[in-house]
């Protein structure tokens, strides 16, 4: 019998949380040596050489004991670490260049998006979290993003603290840092802290076109409801959720839960996929998108319409709202996805 993720109440340990903190598969093999800039755009190639230099910089850095970096080894504290923050759009390279820095970083290091590295101050507590983190050489932040007051005061406090103790920060975004926050909330009213984490970062700029959506489409290919449920059949690792139940289902789940909610998952399946109007159900969604495409988990979809394009995934006032970043980033994400399913399902392939 096919399972559905719906099914699934994961609850990952303490170890889980940490070990999960490395380059997700779908970028496990991301090489400096493989990242190919767009010669169109020259930012990429520049950024790629600034990154090479950067992890030159770090790998040649030794760094004191525990005490040392919190200044109390008899020697004064280390100076605050300088980062490096890559600004553009999605689907620029960004991820592919940060996982590089993480493999030609030697020693110690961490990889993990914003809300993974807020899942994990969650589940230890903000001083816990920080020095786990401070052991590391580098701290590797994707996807930085501010949603609420609350991240915001969390997240520059531990990047200004993992900083004053000498560790190395490189964060990717599709915002200026300070910008962070903007649409969403009084971000005016945090300027202060915006600004003190902005200083610890050179930014780079990347321009470039979504190399998944070289046309700029972001529709979602769909198929009938029969192929879809009849090809989540055929296949071990394979699970078939209707829409309408996986957001009720993603409602009872904590986000930090969703990696291991898909593990083991070789297709997820959905059905009656249909327009997202709430933004608590689209944020959800957008986190298990990127679960997914982190893994390379192909997903066949079929239209609540019965159509075969999916062209209105999200509403328009979802779109043109402070989250809109985020939500064509899943756009994206899924498309890829779901043009990867329909070729399995087309061609007849075993999903696992």
């Amino acid at each position: 019998m096919t399972s559905a993720l719906a099914d699934r109440r994961p609850e990952p340990t303490l170890e889980r949380l940490l070990a999960d903190l490395v380059p997700p598969p779908r970028f496990a093999d991301a090489r400096l040596a493989t990242y190919e800039p767009d010669p169109a755009h020259p930012s990429q190639a520049e950024a790629k050489e600034r990154i090479s230099a950067f992890a030159a910089q770090i790998g040649g850095e030794k760094k004191g004991g525990l005490l040392d970096r919190l200044g109390l080894g008899g020697k004064r504290r280390a100076e605050a670490a300088r980062g490096i923050y890559l600004d553009g759009g999605f689907g620029v390279g960004k991820t592919h260049l940060l996982t590089s820095l993480f493999h030609a970083v030697p020693g110690k290091r961490v990889y993990g998006t914003f809300v993974e590295y807020t899942n994990l101050v969650g589940a230890l507590g903000f001083q816990k979290a920080l020095d786990q983190l401070a052991q590391s050489q580098l701290v590797c932040i994707d996807e930085f993003e501010l949603d609420d007051p609350g991240d915001t005061l969390l997240m520059t406090r531990l990047i200004r603290e993992l900083s004053d103790q000498g560790v190395a920060v490189a964060a990717t975004s599709n915002t200026l840092p300070e910008a962070l926050g903007e649409g969403r909330f009084a971000a005016q009213d945090f300027l202060r802290e915006i600004q003190s984490m902005a200083e610890r970062f050179e930014v780079m700029r990347i321009d470039g076109e979504d190399y998944r959506r070289r046309d700029g489409a972001v529709n979602i290919r769909a198929l009938p409801q029969a192929a879809v449920s009849a090809h989540a059949r055929t296949g071990s690792g394979a699970t078939l959720d209707s829409f309408d139940e996986l957001l009720a289902h993603l409602a009872r789940v904590h986000p930090s839960r969703y990696g291991a909610m898909i593990d083991d998952v070789t297709c997820a399946h959905l059905t009656g996929v249909r327009r997202v109007d709430s933004h608590n159900d689209a944020l959800r969604l957008v986190v298990l998108v990127d679960r997914l495409y982190d893994r390379k988990v192909p997903v066949p979809v079929s239209a609540a319409d019965g159509g075969d394009v999916l062209e209105h995934l999200y509403s328009e006032d979802l779109l043109g709202s402070g989250y809109r970043k985020k939500y064509y980033r899943s756009l994206s994400r899924l498309a890829s996805l779901a043009t990867d399913g329909a070729a399995l399902v087309e061609d007849g392939g075993d999903p696992s």
